[in-house]
C-alpha cells in the first residue's frame, strides 16, 4: 500500500523495477549491492548488466554498510520546502568499502565536525511508512 504524498514532503526516490530489490532491502534493514556473478565486481547504482564485463549474471548480495566520506557539502537554503526545517543539512558522497560511491545524509554528527575520511557506517531511516532510506553516522568503535 502506497503512502500518502504527505507522508514523506521531501522528493522520493523513483522506485523501478530495476532498483526495487535495493528499496526492498532497506525496508528489512538490509543494505545490499549488485555483483556480478562473472567477475565480481559490486556497483551503485543498480544497472542492468555489470559495467566491468557486461555480464547479464546479477545478483543482489548483502554489503558491510560501512565506508569514508569522500566528500560533503553543507546545504544553508532550502531547495524544497521538505527541507526547511532542516537548513543547514549536510549531503555527502559516502565511498563503501565494496568500492561503489553513494550520496546520503550524514547523521549523529554536527556539520562542523564533518572530515574528509571519516569512517561512517548505515543506519536506517523510516522515512514513511513505504520508505526506508540509508543514511550513515560515524562508525562507533568495535566491542
Amino acid at each position: 500500500m502506497a503512502a500518502n504524498k504527505g507522508d514523506y514532503p521531501k522528493p522520493r526516490p523513483a522506485i523501478s523495477a530495476l532498483n526495487r530489490p535495493y528499496w526492498d532491502a532497506l525496508r528489512r534493514r538490509e543494505f545490499v549491492l549488485q555483483r556480478c556473478g562473472e567477475c565480481g565486481m559490486r556497483w551503485y547504482p543498480p544497472a542492468p548488466l555489470c559495467p566491468r564485463c557486461w555480464s547479464r549474471r546479477i545478483e543482489w548480495t548483502p554489503a558491510s554498510g560501512r565506508g569514508r566520506v569522500s566528500s560533503w557539502v553543507v546545504f544553508h537554503q532550502s531547495y524544497f520546502r521538505g527541507f526547511d526545517a532542516e537548513i543547514p543539512y549536510n549531503v555527502a558522497e559516502v565511498e563503501l568499502e565494496e568500492g561503489p560511491r553513494l550520496l546520503t545524509n550524514l547523521v549523529g554528527v554536527r556539520n562542523e565536525e564533518i572530515r574528509s575520511g571519516m569512517e561512517v557506517e548505515v543506519v536506517f531511516d523510516d522515512a514513511a511508512p513505504d520508505l526506508t532510506l540509508a543514511k550513515f553516522r560515524p562508525r562507533r568503535a568495535s566491542a
